[in-house]
């Protein structure tokens, strides 16, 4: 865990398969499994409008900005053991609020809890990052997806499913998704769940493959389907993953 590089979980590592991508810069997107908020995607040109005020954000992924803030953060570790983490930052956007994990590990997996408290009137979305190695078996099955425009951003308008590669925002899983990755002694089988009703997919590269769950889709604040928090209000998601070691048939 590493509270300073953005709140991320840097390493994860299973029956000897390590499982998440690992890189020594910690200011790259590809690493890790990382917290994304109060935003998660691409923000067209960095900007938004919100109560009749435009927004407008860093340009970290140009011309667009990305990800939120909250993987560029230092957060506080506000409780720790052997089993269990808890951090909080305040998020550095015009909106102010709070973000909090809280992440508990299992022998069979790990659950990964992130909330958003607003301070004032704010849009809000939440999501994780995690960027794997490559599994030897991905299963990955979505019944519609959001389409990308020219400049690469999501769209209001659902699209059939196309051939990989992908970087793209899907709807309706049509299994929860799963990877399978092949080790000498066994092969692990990991399955993700969220309550979040939105995944990202994103295996453009050779070498890393990143399942995003999202509260909302990318550019969610542009699209009108951000959620909308009051002063107080709370919004939070969870995110399971569940691992099992089938026996190997070599």
């Amino acid at each position: 865990m590493l509270p300073h590089a953005g709140g991320r979980i840097s390493r994860l590592a299973v029956a000897g398969i390590e499982l998440l991508r690992s890189d020594p810069t910690p200011t790259t997107l590809l690493w890790g499994c990382y917290p994304m908020v109060p935003w998660a995607g691409r923000v067209r040109h960095g900007r938004f409008e919100f109560d009749g005020t435009e927004f407008r954000l860093p340009l970290d992924a140009p011309p667009h900005a990305i990800h939120g803030t909250g993987h560029l953060a230092a957060w506080e570790v506000t409780d720790a053991g052997r089993d269990h983490c808890e951090l909080r930052c305040t998020l550095d956007w015009p909106l102010g609020g709070t973000a909090h994990q809280h992440i508990v590990l299992r022998p069979d997996g790990v659950t990964l809890l992130l909330s958003v408290l607003a301070t004032e009137r704010m849009p809000a979305v939440v999501g994780w990052h995690p960027c794997f190695h490559p599994p030897q078996a991905p299963e990955l099955r979505f019944g519609r997806m959001y389409r990308r425009d020219d400049e690469g951003i999501a769209v209001a308008e659902f699209v059939d499913v196309p051939a990989h590669p992908w970087d793209d925002c899907f709807v309706e899983p049509l299994a929860a998704p799963s990877l399978t990755f092949d080790h000498p002694e066994c092969r692990l089988a990991v399955t993700l769940t969220s309550d979040c009703d939105h995944w990202v997919v994103f295996d453009e590269l050779p070498d890393a493959l990143c399942v995003e769950p999202q509260s909302a889709p990318p550019d969610a604040c542009n699209l009108g389907s951000a959620h909308v928090l009051g002063p107080g209000d709370l919004l939070q998601r969870r995110f399971d993953l569940h691992w099992s070691a089938p026996p190997t048939h070599r």
